[in-house]
């Protein structure tokens, strides 16, 4: 007992001769990189009609990179977590406000920011609904970007589109530890900072997390047709599933309800849940 009085006192002595400031203490930042599946006519997924996935970007109102697209997000305030620094800031400059956030990965080249040394920790959230995101606080404009991720060898090109807007980014794929993909943008095009290497690896992470369809559950409502959720999955993974491989492999993880969905022209659809 006196051995544990005497390690807190010489603790608290320790303490009361600590200068944090000695410390070099870099600005800390969170980026969101908010997906949701969107349609050609924008503003469900639940028809039959082509789905693309989409991310949120936001055009700069302020310098550095002033009129340029962006990832919402901004710096921690001492009276916040990190969590809830990236609620807010996406809440601020999108009026979009996510149910939950997956880590992403700390990004901290010494390069990343014009501004100095700024440490982001990235986020990956998941909207379900479609939500007309409103610009605010220091971004002039929000809107959702289909993205298309493809790949030939170690090179992976990153394009994100609306409408007359185009951003493509090259990257050069590095390695993967702990199912956190590492990149190297070669060509940034438009998207400012190190924003094209962190979507990149939030939808490398996205699609490794939705193998065991967890994640898909996500981007559903809570009753769906086998047909809507086969789609979110090829449209997630660009991939094409045959309808009974899909059907037998799912099966598990889902069950059926007494309720269906008609159509115009359509037999009925079975509705399902997640089990």
């Amino acid at each position: 007992m006196e051995d544990y009085k005497s390690q807190l006192s010489d603790e608290k002595a320790f303490l009361s001769g600590y200068n944090i400031e000695e410390y070099d203490r870099p600005s800390v930042t969170t980026d969101i990189v908010a997906f949701r599946i969107r349609t050609e006519d924008g503003d469900t997924y639940r028809h039959n009609s082509k789905n693309s996935l989409s991310v949120l970007l936001v055009k700069r109102g302020e310098y550095p990179f002033k009129g340029a697209w962006a990832l919402p997000g901004g710096f921690l305030r001492k009276t916040e977590t990190v969590e809830e620094c990236a609620y807010r800031e996406i809440k601020e400059e999108t009026g979009v406000l996510p149910v939950s956030l997956m880590p992403v990965g700390v990004f901290s080249q010494l390069d990343r920011d014009p501004r100095g040394r700024i440490i982001s920790n990235a986020y990956l959230s998941i909207i379900s609904d479609f939500i007309k995101p409103e610009a605010g606080t220091d971004a002039v404009e929000a809107r959702w970007f289909n993205l298309s991720f493809d790949y030939e060898g170690d090179i992976y090109n990153l394009k994100l589109s609306d409408d007359d807007i185009v951003i493509s980014v090259k990257l050069k794929r590095l390695k993967t530890i702990f199912k956190k993909t590492d990149f190297e943008v070669m060509d940034k095009n438009s998207l400012v900072f190190d924003h094209g290497r962190i979507i990149a690896t939030a939808i490398t992470l996205l699609r490794d997390s939705s193998k065991d369809y967890d994640l898909i559950f996500d981007f559903l409502p809570e009753k769906f047709t086998l047909t809507a959720f086969q789609s979110v999955v090829e449209t997630i993974m660009n991939i094409s599933l045959t309808p009974a491989n899909f059907r037998r492999k799912v099966s598990e993880f889902v069950e059926e309800t007494d309720e269906f969905v008609t159509g115009a022209g359509h037999r009925p659809a079975k509705l399902f849940k997640r089990k």
